[in-house]
């Protein structure tokens, strides 16, 4: 796609990409909801389909005075919501590829990205394994962090989506303290923390009880942070959290995916957002998936995650802009 005529609005408001995700997800349902709470605050591009918003039933009439970048690439022919096909995985790379293009042009300032299906592209041929690492491939990031928060708490990820019997090997020095460097960065310049404080939760139960339990704390994780500035632990990972959540710390080092989603989850669910540190711009997401189970019922889907990735990026890429 060209995007020669696409003119970069010349506004002081923040000018989001907005990508529809799986067309056949709750994408386009959350898109619709979420921007009617957030018209106004920024220049929205919205980037999908067209005629699968429609075919949500919800009124769009305002979406008259969003920019709409129309890629038409979803069949007519027998679409139905909570289907997982490739069509559907291509089509939802495609609005990512033109987010991207989007960003070179400056056209936009930031994406948020709705939940795409990873069987769904890999069906299509695309060997990732979600935003995350693609677009790090597409921008030759190296160091990226995934962050994930709500408006109680903030996690780092060392590891990602990896089964949970190789993050023990894949730790090591260096990949924890480049983590924490662009954290504690990433804090500073996206969030406006002056001087962050970071608490790093042990991988074992009880952080290993001095190596009663495992060797990982006192043979990786201590000598990583020994001696950085503003940076605490490793602690067991409940206590982490406990004093994270009583506001003890800015944000946790956590060692896999899932300590820190079942915190996020229990604490504040619908109001969750992954943001991916290390890019040359902001992107943040949702912190749920394609529902597909309830992608045909508008009526029970909930749109607060993506309201919240929406102000996410709108706040960090104001911040940005001042650091």
């Amino acid at each position: 796609m060209s995007l020669k005529n696409n003119p970069t609005l010349k506004s002081r408001k923040v000018r989001v990409g907005i990508t529809l995700g799986d067309p056949s997800g709750i994408g386009p349902v959350v898109i619709l909801k979420a921007l009617k709470e957030v018209f106004g605050l920024a220049e929205f591009y919205v980037i999908g389909d067209r005629w699968v918003l429609n075919k949500t039933g919800l009124e769009n009439s305002f979406c008259e005075k969003i920019n709409f970048i129309d890629l038409n690439n979803v069949s007519r022919k027998n679409f139905r919501f909570g289907k997982i096909l490739s069509e559907y995985g291509k089509a939802s790379v495609e609005y990512l590829n033109t987010s991207l293009e989007l960003i070179d042009s400056a056209s936009i300032d930031c994406i948020v990205t709705a939940p795409i299906s990873k069987e769904a592209v890999n069906l299509a041929g695309y060997k990732i394994s979600g935003h995350t690492e693609y677009f790090a491939k597409k921008t030759n990031s190296k160091n990226i962090v995934m962050m994930l928060l709500n408006d109680k708490l903030k996690f780092s990820l060392l590891t990602r989506h990896i089964p949970l019997k190789d993050v023990s090997r894949v730790l090591n020095g260096k990949i924890i303290k480049d983590n924490i460097l662009l954290v504690r960065d990433s804090l500073k310049k996206l969030f406006g923390i002056n001087d962050p404080r970071l608490v790093v939760c042990g991988l074992n139960p009880h952080a290993s009880d001095n190596g009663l339990i495992g060797k990982e704390e006192s043979n990786i994780i201590k000598p990583a942070v020994r001696a950085m500035h503003g940076v605490f632990g490793p602690i067991s990972a409940d206590i982490a959290i406990a004093k994270l959540l009583d506001k003890q710390y800015d944000c946790a080092i956590a060692m896999y995916h899932d300590q820190a989603l079942i915190a996020l989850k229990i604490t504040q669910a619908q109001r969750g957002v992954n943001i991916t540190l290390g890019l040359p711009f902001v992107r943040t997401s949702p912190l749920h998936g394609t529902a597909f189970d309830i992608a045909k019922n508008p009526a029970v889907i909930n749109p607060s995650s993506m309201i919240q990735a929406i102000r996410t990026a709108i706040l960090c890429t104001i911040n940005q802009k001042k650091a």
